[in-house]
């Protein structure tokens, strides 16, 4: 019988899913939507499901093969260990589950198993750093509470700025207009939207500010400072604990090296493998469990 090895790395926005054979041939990749544990252990689940049935069809094979798939989790959240429990908890069609967080899949992937560091800032973020048998994590934490350097903390701060500019406490810039206009110029619908708005909702407009700084907007270019002096602060307490190659990780990340000082960049190597890849190594292996 023909074992399959998956690997899965799921955050806030998406579920991403890569299938390979026993003999590492790739069989297909598929993705579908949050697979954040804390945000609901079925909804996870569901996006798992979805998106290996997804990377199953791309490869010829069907949910008859599920139970020959072992399947290396690293999601977002599940450094919350009653989530952890809670997600394990629940039936699977799977030959097997291992589950750690998205940072420790990425770092595992990044350094192709050896000792390393990654700052992740995609929706949110967390910097991990691996030495031998030891794990150590600086922020990720969940937004709002955490996640500096992440997309939904750079939103939820833009949003903050843009109600000061319709109250005519700060001048309005391109990038204060785009997210007005986002909202029909109407503030009790950004209050509204507040109400149920999700990390990946704040996250959307991330884009938008790289490229209005990109233009010279004064608020865009405020915000990708704060950002980057984030980062800088996890990267640094990454690099006390003896961290001395760090990979940036995620669509923020990878974006904001330019406006890191120079000596913490000179810490920045590019990774070797991605998240998935690193989850695909760690498939079949319950000694990689969290907890």
């Amino acid at each position: 019988m023909t074992l399959y090895y998956v690997g899965i790395d799921g955050g806030g926005t998406s579920c991403r899913a890569r299938i390979r054979d026993q003999h590492s041939q790739l069989i297909g990749e598929g993705k579908s939507g949050s697979a954040n544990i804390l945000l609901g252990v079925d909804l996870a689940m569901s996006s798992i499901i979805e998106a290996i049935s997804l990377a199953a069809q791309q490869g010829g094979l069907s949910s008859a093969s599920f139970n020959q798939m072992h399947v290396g989790l690293a999601l977002a959240g599940a450094e919350q260990k009653s989530a952890w429990h809670e997600f394990m908890a629940q039936p699977h069609p799977f030959a097997s589950l291992v589950l750690n967080t998205d940072a420790y899949g990425a770092c595992i992937g990044a350094h192709n198993g050896d000792d390393g560091a990654i700052m992740i800032a995609g929706t949110g973020s967390c910097g991990i750093y691996l030495s031998g048998s030891k794990q150590h994590v600086v922020g990720g934490r969940e937004f709002p509470i955490s996640d500096q350097g992440g997309g939904a903390v750079m939103g939820l701060r833009l949003i903050q700025q843009v109600l000061l500019t319709a109250d005519d406490i700060l001048d309005k810039t391109p990038l204060a207009e785009h997210v007005l206009a986002h909202f029909n110029h109407d503030v009790d619908q950004i209050v509204e939207w507040s109400k149920t708005a999700l990390p990946r909702d704040y996250g959307q407009f991330s884009p938008a500010i790289f490229q209005h700084a990109s233009q010279g907007d004064r608020l865009a270019i405020s915000m990708l400072k704060q950002t980057a002096a984030d980062i800088e602060m996890f990267l640094i307490a990454l690099n006390r604990k003896g961290a001395n190659r760090i990979c940036l990780m995620g669509s923020i990340a990878e974006r904001i090296k330019a406006w890191l000082s120079p000596p913490v960049q000179n810490w920045i190597v590019e990774p070797q493998f991605d998240a998935i890849e690193g989850a695909l190594m760690f498939a079949g292996k319950p000694e990689h469990n969290l907890y």
